[in-house]
């Protein structure tokens, strides 16, 4: 059964690329009202031209006062998924401060500042919602140089838990999805040491990584109403990873 999200209008963070960008195409062809955010101006004149109607909005949501600025006068959202990150890699020894603060700028804290926003209006409008954050595996696993990525999606897992705790009586259901890695152009950076991609990939009980369309396909579950009794939870998209 395919969702429909007629009548519905939707935000998605890091829509120039990757999962961000097939989620909002999905969205759009599935009826809904989409408000696309990316810092790459260039991303979304191509998504535009492949969805009219799209609103797009260029911000860097790593400055908090530019995406108030920006996000002030987008209208109303019933759904939103916060799937904007980075993935910094760094021995943990040499974790920069740059790095740290950049990667809980980008990954964390627009969740925070965006689901506040989101939150508000479906609440002052008496309108139920749904929030999914984009988290990842290694929230709950660890890899090698990934120490400040995980730490910002292990933060997420809490939040989200939170979050679904203190929106839930406001009929406003928060949950994640926890990818493994994902064959898109940040993912691939990740594997491409070709004999780890293999012993990586040899842990998944699958015996592969994750398509974008596994994850955007868990995100439209949790963004409608086959999900109506399900929030404060994770959807793990990992091949199996957390089995083995």
């Amino acid at each position: 059964m395919q969702p429909s999200f007629h009548g519905l209008r939707a935000l998605v963070t890091g829509a120039g690329k990757g999962i961000g960008r097939d989620t909002v195409k999905a969205l759009h062809a599935r009826g809904a009202g989409v408000v696309a955010v990316s810092r790459t101006n260039a991303d979304l004149v191509h998504l535009v031209d492949e969805c009219p109607g799209v609103q797009p909005v260029c911000v860097d949501l790593g400055d908090w006062e530019s995406t108030e600025r920006a996000l002030a006068g987008v209208g109303p959202v019933d759904l939103l998924v916060n799937n904007a990150a980075v993935a910094l890699s760094q021995p943990f020894l040499e974790v920069t401060k740059e790095a740290f603060d950049r990667s809980f700028s980008v990954n964390l804290r627009p969740v925070f500042q965006l689901s506040q926003m989101a939150a508000r209006s479906m609440i002052q409008r008496g309108v139920p919602g749904s929030i999914v954050n984009v988290s990842s595996m290694v929230a709950h696993v660890t890899f090698p140089n990934l120490s400040t990525y995980s730490s910002t999606k292990g933060a997420m897992t809490m939040l989200t838990k939170a979050m679904a705790l203190e929106l839930g009586p406001h009929k406003i259901r928060v949950n994640s999805v926890n990818p493994t890695v994902v064959l898109t152009a940040m993912g691939r950076r990740v594997i491409e040491d070709a004999e780890l991609a293999q012993k990586l990939k040899a842990r998944h009980p699958l015996r592969k990584f994750a398509e974008v369309e596994d994850v955007v396909n868990s995100i439209l579950f949790l963004l409608s109403d086959l999900s109506a009794s399900t929030s404060g939870s994770c959807i793990l998209v990992d091949a199996g990873y957390l089995a083995s």
